[in-house]
C-alpha cells in the first residue's frame, strides 16, 4: 500500500505538469529509470498482461493511473505507437 501511495504522488506531479521523464529518473527502481523510463518499443506479448493492457489502452502522449503487476507498481507514458 505505501509504495501504490507513493506513485499516487508522483502520477499527481505528473498531471501537474512535471516531466515524466524527469520523474522516472528520480524515483523510478528499474533500470529504464536512468533513460526516463523509457522502454522502447515493444508489441503484444512482449509484457506481463496488466502493463500491457493498461499501455494499449493509452493514446500517444497520455500517461496510465498506477498499474500493478507481480513486479511491482507503474506509470506508462505512451510516447509512439508503431504501425
Amino acid at each position: 500500500a505505501q509504495e501504490s501511495r507513493g506513485l499516487g504522488d508522483v502520477y499527481k506531479r505528473q498531471k501537474n505538469g512535471v516531466a515524466f521523464e524527469d520523474l522516472a529518473k528520480q524515483y523510478s527502481k528499474c533500470p529504464s529509470g536512468r533513460d526516463g523510463g523509457d522502454l522502447r518499443w515493444f508489441g503484444k506479448g512482449m509484457m506481463v498482461k496488466p502493463f500491457e493492457d493498461a499501455a494499449f489502452a493509452l493514446k500517444e502522449g497520455e500517461v496510465s493511473e498506477p498499474v500493478e503487476t507481480q513486479f511491482g507498481w507503474h506509470l506508462i507514458k505512451l510516447t509512439g505507437i508503431d504501425e
